[in-house]
């Protein structure tokens, strides 16, 4: 058998201030390192103490993305997936209440055998494991592992002491560590600032790490004195430091970074083979994104749009399907409590194409996203629900067509005499709210004479799940009857994973969450097929 080459660790800090793009340099040097041949894993730790975003509010955290294995964690490691396009489990995400909850539960087994336990060693040998095991597990050539934060920031101490560590470990020749910073442009000076810089790289050595290469944010390009300046106070060769300029389109940085020599420095400093970066598909996407294209307008009714990143694989997702129908999408952002506050929908949302009820959990906004549901069905405007929007358009069904005026779900109203929706059987004796809903990866047979069938072009499909409630089946057959197409079931219990207006240009709820399947190369089948009718029903205008 022929011997793997040692596996390689680069390491991702920022400085300066926070949402800097850390997590989008990672992926992009990603996608730039696969399309040399090399096996890429990506890895993001999170200095909260919260053992996974779950319990999180979307107008906080943004979005909570869910991985195969049924892990839920942060929106990230979406962006992980779609740009290098590997699927991610549950070590993918680190989070200190993850490394605590551990270690915390082997000292109360009596694990570490009376000894006292410690940051150095057991708390940083914990992250160490996850980290190794992210190698082990995808036998990954290069493990990029992303630290959540800014340097300086004391919960971030112990991932940084672990990562200070590995270098000592795997060797100088297999560990490298990449520092995103800020490089200011003051407008009243005309110039740019290289001190914030100096200041975060100063505070990074101060822990034992001398950055191999700084990738520098910034609104304008750096001279090649900027470039010098920043080398010699930050102890860096200036061909290391790498600008990162404002992007027209989000999958245009792994080919500015491209042009950068971003990948060519990473190659040279790990001995890893130099050869070409190849990626048609990302220049093909790009050229696709930027050349002038009809508009459509799609809405998205929800409750977090205070916060867009609480949507963020649904207008990643909507940006695939654009690109694959050579059409531009341009989101309405619509809260569905002013949906609540007219009798007018189409005051609102009448300007939309097509529209998105996406999940959410709790009862605020929903009779707002039923009247959207309605709008949609009456007026046979192209329609997705989500998760929740899906319940909903079965609630609204069953409300306006069954005449059930009462019907509704569970969640919202424990006491209807209609509980289209409820909990799911085993739900109903969970106490603990974190990690224990349906998560993850499940099974979902298709009808053939439906639009679901048609899109995927296949009769059995696996879905990612994020849910408590479900269609109470008592209900499926009076649904049925009345027009409502059950096009998509579980195949082990039987539940209703989607459900299709037959009478309508497309109408389809999914109990499923299809945008954390989509890639910027592979649309997901149902974004692509929701665009497509949009575009349709925009030309018909």
């Amino acid at each position: 058998m022929e011997a793997r080459m040692a596996t390689k660790y680069i390491f991702v800090t920022g400085g300066v201030v926070s949402s800097l793009g850390k997590g989008i340099t990672a992926a992009s040097l990603g996608v730039l390192l696969k399309s040399r041949g090399l096996k890429v894993s990506l890895q993001k730790c999170d200095p909260y103490i919260n053992v996974d975003p779950g319990t999180m509010s979307p107008l906080q955290h943004g979005e909570v993305f869910v991985t195969d294995d049924g892990a839920e964690t942060d929106l990230d490691i979406g962006h992980y997936e779609r740009f290098i396009d590997e699927n991610s489990f549950a070590d993918s995400n680190v989070t200190t209440g993850k490394v605590y909850w551990t270690v915390i539960s082997k000292e109360r087994r009596g694990d570490y055998l009376g000894g006292t336990v410690q940051v150095i060693p057991h708390i940083t040998d914990e992250i160490k494991r996850r980290i190794y095991n992210v190698a082990d597990r995808t036998k990954a050539d290069v493990v990029i592992t992303e630290i959540g934060g800014t340097v300086g920031d004391i919960e971030s101490q112990p991932f940084l002491e672990t990562i200070r560590q590995i270098k000592w470990e795997v060797g100088e020749e297999n560990c490298m560590y990449l520092h995103v910073t800020l490089i200011p442009y003051l407008k009243k000076v005309g110039e740019l600032k290289t001190k914030p810089t100096q200041h975060s790289v100063k505070e990074l050595r101060t822990i034992g790490i001398e950055p191999d290469i700084i990738v520098c944010r910034t609104e304008k390009s750096l001279s090649d004195d900027i470039k010098r300046k920043i080398g010699l106070f930050c102890n860096v060769s200036p061909k290391r430091v790498v600008q990162n300029l404002d992007a027209e389109t989000l999958y245009e940085i792994p080919l500015l970074l491209r042009k950068e020599g971003l990948d060519t420095l990473v190659c040279e400093r790990l001995n890893l083979p130099d050869t070409p970066s190849d990626i048609p598909e990302w220049e093909r996407i790009v050229e696709i994104q930027k050349a002038k294209k009809d508009q459509i307008k799609i809405a998205i009714v929800g409750k977090y749009i205070d916060l867009h990143d609480a949507y963020l694989s649904i207008a990643e997702s909507l940006t695939h399907a654009g690109i694959a129908n050579n059409v531009d999408v341009d989101i309405m952002w619509i809260n569905s409590g002013d949906l609540e506050e007219t009798d007018d929908a189409a005051s609102i949302i009448g300007e939309a194409d097509g529209i998105i009820v996406p999940g959410g959990f709790g009862e605020r906004g929903i009779e707002g996203k039923i009247r959207a549901i309605t709008y949609c069905r009456e007026n046979k405007v192209p329609f997705l629900g989500i998760c929740l929007g899906m319940q909903l358009a079965i609630i609204e069904f069953a409300r306006n067509i069954l005449g059930h005026n009462e019907a509704a779900s569970t969640e919202h109203n424990c006491d209807t005499q209609y509980p289209i929706i409820d909990l799911m059987e085993d739900q109903k004796n969970i106490t603990n709210m974190g990690g224990t809903m349906r998560l993850g990866s499940y099974k979902c047979r298709l009808e053939e004479d439906s639009f679901a069938f048609a899109a995927y072009g296949t009769g059995d499909i696996e879905e990612r799940h994020r849910h408590r409630y479900e269609v109470n089946n008592a209900y499926i057959s009076e649904i049925k009857a009345a027009g409502m197409r059950v096009a998509g079931v579980n195949p082990e219990l039987g539940l209703v994973e989607i459900i299709e207006i037959k009478d309508h240009p497309w109408f389809v709820g999914v109990q499923f969450h299809p945008e954390l399947k989509s890639r910027p190369i592979r649309s997901h089948p149902l974004f692509r097929e929701l665009v497509a009718a949009s575009k349709k029903a925009a030309e018909g205008k």
